[in-house]
């Protein structure tokens, strides 16, 4: 390595050492290793966990795995609108800036249930949650942006929104007329896609950037934490036999979040740490309006 690569290097990572990345649902899979992962690299990471003992399992092992002190972990239930503005104001409270924000929790559910608030979960928890998370960050996103550069918001979504084919259902949001677990769970995942393609565009020229993702088939909790009901048998072996492993999964959202060359991507969608075109209906600038437009509504009411 040449003195110059040495000060590039340096220079990095006293870059990185300054910078603040949340991440929800960090107490397991993908989530958790993309919290060591960045935490290697020197950032103060907060993630978030709705079970109290399993985020303080996975507290300790990220920092124990990357060797950091700098990892926090704080309480968030995003199928609460109430636990997502507490988590908002106690961010707000102890930190003054976020360079990423990674939208990463999410679920899928068998059975029809409903959030705190009325909502069908899986779009609530999936999509509505994190749309309500990243509008209460803004001002904190838009102030990291204008004063050190730039900032990102990371959403991960999946290649199962190819399963919704009709693209989001306006008219049924909360599911009462009809429900499939992977019809529901493939709505929400473009819903993460569509959100994400017009943030991009509500962000233009502020420095910040928003660009969704598909980690792969990834062996994470799913089939194991009931979610899945009668289908944990199927989705628990069909992870053992098929998916990757979630280090594997995870290393997409950590290029999204931290790579040189997406810190002015905007509005893409990446596979593999590629940028991938993907379904039509996930590239519905219409629909995507129409979604914020609802989701605000229905955020505020």
């Amino acid at each position: 390595m040449t003195q110059a690569d040495d000060q590039i290097s340096e220079a990095t990572e006293q870059t990185n050492t300054q910078k603040t990345v949340i991440i929800t649902g960090g107490n397991a899979g993908i989530g958790k290793e993309s919290a060591i992962a960045i935490a290697e690299m020197g950032a103060r990471v907060i993630f978030t966990s709705r079970d109290a003992k399993r985020g303080a399992e996975a507290l300790a092992e990220v920092k124990e795995r990357s060797g950091s002190k700098k990892v926090e972990l704080l309480s968030l239930d995003l199928a609460s609108l109430s636990s997502i503005r507490s988590f908002a104001n106690e961010v707000a409270n102890t930190t003054d800036r976020i360079d990423v924000l990674l939208n990463n929790a999410g679920l899928l559910q068998t059975s029809r249930s409903v959030t705190v608030d009325g909502f069908e979960t899986t779009f609530g928890v999936n999509h509505l949650g994190h749309f309500l998370l990243t509008d209460l960050l803004r001002q904190m996103l838009t102030k990291t942006a204008a004063e050190f550069g730039g900032a990102r918001v990371v959403v991960v979504a999946s290649n199962a929104h190819k399963f919704a084919r009709n693209g989001i259902d306006f008219d049924d949001l909360d599911r009462v007329k009809s429900y499939s677990a992977m019809g529901v769970y493939g709505e929400s995942k473009l819903a993460n896609i569509l959100f994400a393609n017009e943030l991009a565009k509500k962000f233009a020229d502020t420095g910040i950037t928003a660009n969704s993702l598909h980690p792969g088939y990834v062996a994470s909790r799913f089939g194991r934490d009931g979610d899945t009901g009668r289908l944990d048998w199927a989705v628990a072996l069909g992870a053992k036999l098929f998916a990757i492993s979630p280090k594997k999964g995870a290393e997409t959202s950590v290029f999204v979040a931290t790579g040189e060359s997406t810190a002015t991507q905007t509005g893409g969608y990446y596979e593999k740490s590629r940028l991938k075109k993907p379904a039509p209906q996930a590239l519905d600038a219409g629909a995507a309006k129409r979604l914020w437009e609802v989701s605000t509504e229905l955020v505020d009411r």
